[in-house]
């Protein structure tokens, strides 16, 4: 087998990234599925800065200790034999092909937990608050969140013994499929029933983000949408349809949401309904 190291795989992420966000931007200009709101520009900068610090809190995080991210995790599991792939003599196709369906179980199952967990609710719901929905929601999580996530990553590559190329794919389709499914664009809907039966497309998860509670409580799935419908989390439509449901979260429809350090404060805030199913009554 084969071995990556960040270093090797960082420009192949980056290059993906910027590439996949700029298409989805021009499509939503060209396609747009809602009106953008005249929000549009303070949200942007916001949500890109967002992402700036989660970048700057990754690098931190790599500096001060090893292995502290995914595919340098895969490396050292591999070089200790550690983790259930490395005890096996599958063809290696197939331990990547494994390895990127259970990542991405892995973190529907952690999508889940930040919506029950009351903790990891109050980290989670910053990217909730978003007022609108389009390509740089993707981004919009904040960063105590993102470096968690990383952790539990990290924990299911070191017991997976996930190979390095498997957490390179994962990565970069991880995040294709995240800002894939947040853009603000118009498929037909002859095409989004197809591409719904494999992939969360962005009329699936726009559900996700309604007001409702039954809403936001469903469609869990960043990549593959079979998690969502073998653990009967799925609704297929919004119930005041994708131009007219409100955005968001009941509490904070303002324009906190487009500031920076509210976004960041957030979790620290007090609020009056600290856990997503403490809400159902007020729905």
């Amino acid at each position: 087998m084969g071995t990556l190291n960040t270093i090797d795989e960082a420009p192949l992420r980056l290059g993906a990234f910027l590439g996949i966000f700029v298409a989805l931007a021009l499509l939503e200009l060209a396609i747009p599925r809602r009106d953008t709101g005249p929000s549009k520009g303070s949200r942007w900068f916001t949500n890109l800065m967002i992402a700036g610090i989660d970048s700057l809190v990754m690098r931190l995080m790599a500096m001060l200790a090893v292995p502290i991210a995914a595919v340098a995790a895969a490396v050292w599991a591999q070089s200790q034999g550690w983790g259930l792939a490395n005890q096996l003599e599958w063809p290696h196709w197939l331990e990547i092909a494994a390895a990127m369906i259970l990542l991405d179980m892995a973190i529907y199952g952690q999508h889940v937990a930040s919506h029950k967990i009351p903790l990891l609710w109050r980290l989670h719901k910053v990217h909730h608050t978003d007022v609108n929905f389009d390509v740089t929601t993707a981004i919009r999580f904040h960063p105590i969140e993102i470096a968690l996530s990383m952790l539990w990553k990290i924990a299911v590559i070191l017991a997976l013994g996930a190979p390095p190329l498997a957490v390179v794919l994962f990565e970069v389709t991880l995040n294709g499929c995240a800002m894939f499914n947040h853009a603000n664009i118009r498929l037909p809907l002859w095409l989004d029933r197809i591409v719904r039966l494999l992939v969360v497309t962005p009329d699936m998860h726009r559900v996700h983000h309604s007001v409702y509670v039954q809403e936001f409580n469903r469609n869990y799935g960043f990549s593959l949408s079979v998690w969502d419908r073998l653990f009967r989390t799925y609704t297929d439509q919004p119930r005041d349809g994708h131009r007219n449901m409100t955005i968001g979260l009941k509490n904070y429809q303002s324009d906190g949401p487009t500031r920076l350090g509210w976004s960041l404060r957030l979790p620290f805030m007090k609020t009056r309904k600290p856990h997503a199913r403490s809400a159902k009554k007020a729905d």
